[in-house]
């Protein structure tokens, strides 16, 4: 596991497929995504704080793996978009995506990957909801890479936290693997309007400052 410091409060924790971030609020830590199904030790290695919550970004394996493990251990609450939170619970099968020709060899390439067991979700959130964290932060609905994916919106740091919306490998795209690309490209695109200076996202590398333009040159060269 690499830990990445982008600003005083927030690091990237990435693993060889996909990440984690961590928000800091004086004691108190949030999780956003847990990687896959065998970080929670390393996760653990870099909590020094109380972990009060984990916000789970879609329910795929590579951000829920390890988060029933660590609600369990440390009595964090879960929250996931009402749309993903039956399939992180175990109780139905999330949608395939739907690949473009250029993801086929791409998602050959990727290691398999371990389930994710079920976890509870102990709130269903909407896009706009406000959460306790990082002086409030905002919702954002980004449907495409699957039905309930979101983002959250820090208004007052300017941080953007994308999941798997936008990725940023070299450059800065949309997603890939997504169930559905047209919902996918407006998803970008809006958040290309929140011109958030600081953009992490599940995949790729952190943006200090400068996020919402790269988001915007992003969302103009996709339709």
């Amino acid at each position: 596991m690499d830990v990445i410091e982008v600003l005083p409060e927030l690091w990237v924790l990435r693993f060889p497929v996909g990440a984690a971030c961590l928000w800091r609020d004086g004691d108190e830590l949030t999780l956003i995504d847990t990687g896959t199904a065998d970080c929670a030790a390393q996760i653990e290695e870099a909590l020094d704080g109380a972990l009060r919550r984990i916000v789970l970004t879609h329910w795929h394996e590579d951000h829920t793996g390890s988060a029933a493990e660590l609600a369990a251990r440390h009595g964090a609450e879960v929250l996931a978009h009402r749309l993903e939170a039956p399939v992180i619970r175990g109780e139905t099968a999330g949608a395939p995506p739907v690949l473009e020709d250029f993801e086929v060899p791409i998602l050959a390439a990727l290691p398999p990957l371990s389930p994710a067991p079920p976890c509870r979700v102990d709130r269903e959130v909407e896009d706009g909801d406000v959460l306790d964290f990082g002086g409030g932060a905002v919702v954002v609905a980004v449907p495409g890479h699957t039905d309930g994916s979101i983002a959250l919106h820090l208004p007052g740091p300017s941080v953007l936290f994308t999941g798997d919306a936008v990725a940023n490998v070299g450059r800065t795209m949309l997603g890939v693997f997504n169930t559905d690309r047209a919902r996918a490209v407006q998803s970008l695109h809006r958040l290309a309007e929140l011109k958030a200076d600081t953009a992490v996202f599940g995949h790729g590398d952190p943006i200090v400052h400068g996020a919402a333009t790269a988001l915007q040159e992003a969302a103009a060269a996709t339709v």
